[in-house]
């Protein structure tokens, strides 16, 4: 029977999103790993890859449709022998039965296939009866996967699909024996829907109070709503606590200049921020403790030093994550850095390039601004907010009067994560490694 192509969660968080662009249309055939059309998440806009091989029958959702919920069929795939008459009444509504047999899909990494429905080989033989599991659900499989397993004897059951949300496909059963097939494992608990932002005035109510005067309406994309939803979450769940301190900046922009003389030919320019980001990810390591993340009922403690950083972007923001950033070099955290910003203004990040890290960093000096408060991104145990560096008179340790070039910054602490003397611990190593930068290269 044909196939519903169901949207997909193309992240965690992810609970619907927008069909951007069908690059296929009715009638097309499509194999395994073809682009079937681009899906916009909250964060990024991402390719939609078919998993099997078969007729595109009908397209349900129209392209630049908003707010398509994870599991809506979107299109109608056929296999061979079956026509357009075999679709039936199908409608673009969420398919429960299909949400309630799998968790939502784990965030993709740079080489996994986007998650999609589609067919496998065609093979003359009919496909087997869908079937059920002992509990008496219908277990998600291609009609290709149920006619391999059915020749070889195996128990659908038992094998763990890794289609989207759980479908068994041809690859999983291909090369599995009855004796291979894994146990059945109980199926993860759905995450908890997002928590919303607090209720308000209705937007009836306050467009009200703006009756007779000008203003341009803005609708809210999905980042905009996540933002908002997120920010609010942490700042009504997480406890925040807040520590100051001014970094002298003198001995690193001195020693930034001469770095950067020698990196010239190599067409590397060094900025504060690199200098910042590697402070910050030794430091992590120096109070490892303090490198944790909430998790709901335990604390993770993390090895390495994933360090996000906050990047603004037209509408929004992303945190991409510098991954163990304590063993790169200044010039290769350099290199990535500017990469990823530079994607992340296309929206062009995967998933797993902007979720993770247990630290970030809001800088906010460019912008001329002294000093901050952060909020918190969960499940993050801290963010360091940055301001401008600015010449400020000063007392030196001889007690003499001088004037130095210095940097306020503000670490926004959760304290279900990290106590008071912890978090000034790991303040003061970002500072000793900022005002002694030559100790970073050690």
């Amino acid at each position: 029977m044909p196939t519903e192509i169901l949207m997909p969660a193309l992240s965690p968080t992810m609970e619907e999103g927008t069909l951007a662009k069908w690059l296929v249309k009715e009638g097309d055939e499509v194999s395994s790993g073809d682009v079937m059309c681009e899906i916009e998440t909250d964060k990024a806009t991402m390719e939609f890859e078919a998993v099997d091989e078969g007729t595109i029958g009908k397209i349900l959702i129209a392209e630049g449709t908003e707010g398509v919920k994870v599991n809506t069929a979107i299109a109608v795939l056929l296999e061979e022998g079956e026509s357009a008459d075999d679709i039936g009444d199908v409608s673009a509504s969420p398919k429960a039965d299909a949400s309630s047999n799998a968790a939502p899909a784990e965030a993709s990494d740079a080489t996994a296939p986007a998650a999609g429905h589609g067919r496998g080989a065609t093979d003359a033989t009919p496909a087997p009866a869908a079937p059920q599991g002992a509990d008496g659900k219908r277990i998600f499989a291609s009609p290709l996967a149920r006619r391999i397993a059915a020749d070889k004897g195996l128990d659908l059951s038992q094998i763990k699909g890794s289609g989207p949300h759980g479908r068994i496909v041809k690859a999983d059963v291909e090369d599995v024996s009855q004796a291979d097939a894994p146990k059945e494992e109980s199926p993860a608990a759905a995450p908890a829907a997002s928590t919303a932002p607090a209720a308000g005035p209705s937007a009836s109510t306050i467009a009200k109070m703006y009756e007779g005067r000008e203003y341009e309406e803005v609708s809210l994309d999905g980042m905009r709503k996540t933002i908002a939803a997120r920010l609010t979450e942490a700042k009504q769940q997480v406890p925040h606590f807040y520590l100051r301190r001014d970094i002298q900046l003198d001995a690193l922009l001195k020693f930034r200049s001469e770095l950067n003389k020698q990196l010239e030919a190599r067409g590397v320019k060094l900025s504060v921020n690199d200098f910042i980001i590697k402070a910050c990810a030794l430091a992590l390591q120096s109070v490892p403790d303090a490198n944790a993340v909430w998790a709901g009922d335990r604390i993770l403690k993390l090895k390495p030093s994933d360090v996000a950083v906050a990047v603004a972007i037209e509408g929004g923001l992303f945190t991409p994550v510098l991954k163990d950033s304590h063993q790169k070099s200044l010039s290769a955290l350099s290199a990535e850095m500017k990469d990823l910003a530079a994607r992340a203004r296309d929206r062009k990040l995967a998933p797993h390039e902007y979720q993770g890290g247990s630290f970030a960093i809001s800088n906010l000096g460019m912008f001329g601004i002294d000093n901050f408060d952060a909020v918190i991104n969960p499940p993050h145990g801290a963010i360091l907010a940055v301001g401008a560096g600015v010449k400020k008179p000063i007392v030196d340790t001889a007690g003499e009067l001088g004037v130095a070039t210095v940097m306020s910054v503000t670490l926004s602490v959760d304290h279900r994560v990290i106590d008071g003397a912890l978090g000034a611990q790991l303040l003061a190593a970002i500072k000793d490694n900022l005002e002694n930068p030559m100790t970073m290269l050690a």
